[in-house]
């Protein structure tokens, strides 16, 4: 099987755009490609579809390369704007294309352009690398309007386009069966370092937040993405004596309803299953938010943990359920900042 194509995300598109636009501005110089810093302090290149001026400052474009994702924004021009502001802060606009929060509960407040904090991060210290002056970045994606209809954006309240995304620079494509043979290799690899409790995490915020808060292994950390039936079926066919499954309830409350493959495209909200214990537990309706995460920030830190912790039962019967009960089962459930929200079962494993 050859090796997909990895691509870049739209934070890193926007990142070395900025850059280039800058290198205009402040150096008049017209760069062909880019240099930038991903969030793990690797460095990418990539080739830069145009750099001119403007009446305020100066614009670049990098052209989405999502390599073998079927990403709806691949082939799409992301552009940044740059001028300069007063004082020494790096400002966000969305131009066109690119959205506006207009709901709370997402991880960027109401009001702001739809630029996450990890491109955020990426684009300042690309900006920074060539000046310590306030500069207002404007992301533009053209077309993106119409591409946002064909993503979650309009109903998690985000306006007028696309989303800036990205939390390591990187897209990493999916393919099941490449995804499903990587797992099998993962889980082989633990089993062969003698590992007896393994940690299953959909993504990268998962194992940040497990490797933070618990003593792991290298190889003890497994990322299963969005196939946590097949992960689990495998984990069983091993002789593991413990699995700990750590993740945000926005992706792991789905397993309550049987939702072993948690894609959005393939599974269900898990608002509403979330919606639905925090009416049973805590005896009053959710906050109106658009995402699980709002939800929970909605609640105090005493909330916070009964919702957790009766979410995370639940998870933890449906994994048993699975695993015909054969393991020790325990389930972490963190927020997107990595902190815990609430736990159920033995975490001693795990130290």
């Amino acid at each position: 099987m050859s090796a997909l194509r990895k691509g870049y995300t739209t934070g890193s598109c926007a990142a070395a755009a900025a850059k280039a636009a800058l290198l205009l501005l402040v150096e008049g110089r017209t760069a062909e490609s880019v240099e930038f810093p991903l969030p793990d302090g690797q460095r990418r290149r990539l080739p830069v579809e145009y750099v001119r001026r403007t009446d305020e400052g100066a614009e670049a474009a990098v052209r989405k390369e999502a390599g073998d994702d079927p990403d709806v924004t691949n082939g799409a021009l992301i552009a940044a704007s740059v001028a300069w502001t007063e004082g020494n802060d790096v400002e966000f606009a969305a131009g066109e294309g690119v959205g506006t929060v207009t709901k709370p509960g997402l991880v960027v407040p109401p009001g702001e352009p739809a630029v996450n904090p990890g491109p955020r991060r990426m684009i300042r210290e690309a900006v920074r690398e060539i000046t310590p002056c306030g500069v207002r970045v404007t992301i533009s994606i053209p077309g993106g309007r119409e591409l946002s209809g064909k993503t979650f954006n309009p109903r998690l309240g985000i306006a007028g386009g696309l989303s800036i995304l990205g939390t390591t620079g990187i897209v990493r494509p999916f393919s099941c069966s490449a995804l499903r043979e990587s797992l099998r290799c993962a889980l082989n690899v633990a089993a062969a370092a003698g590992i007896m409790a393994p940690v299953l995490v959909p993504g990268h915020i998962g194992e940040r937040a497990a490797r933070a808060h618990f003593r792991v292994a290298p190889e003890q950390v497994v990322e299963v993405g969005n196939e946590w039936g097949f992960a689990l079926d495998e984990a069983a066919r091993r002789p593991f004596v413990a699995l700990l499954a750590v993740g945000h309830p926005g992706k792991l409350a789905k397993l309550i309803a049987g939702g072993w493959d948690t894609h959005s495209g393939r599974s269900g909200s898990a608002l509403p299953i979330v919606v639905q214990m925090h009416a049973a537990v805590l005896g009053r309706p959710a906050a109106e938010a658009p995402t699980v995460e709002g939800i929970f920030r909605a609640l105090d830190a005493e909330k916070k943990k009964r919702l957790g912790n009766t979410l995370a039962a639940a998870i933890q019967k449906a994994v048993e359920k699975r695993t015909e009960e054969r393991r020790n089962v325990a389930v972490v459930l963190i927020d997107l900042g990595g902190r815990i929200l609430g736990s159920s079962g033995d975490l001693i494993p795990w130290g």
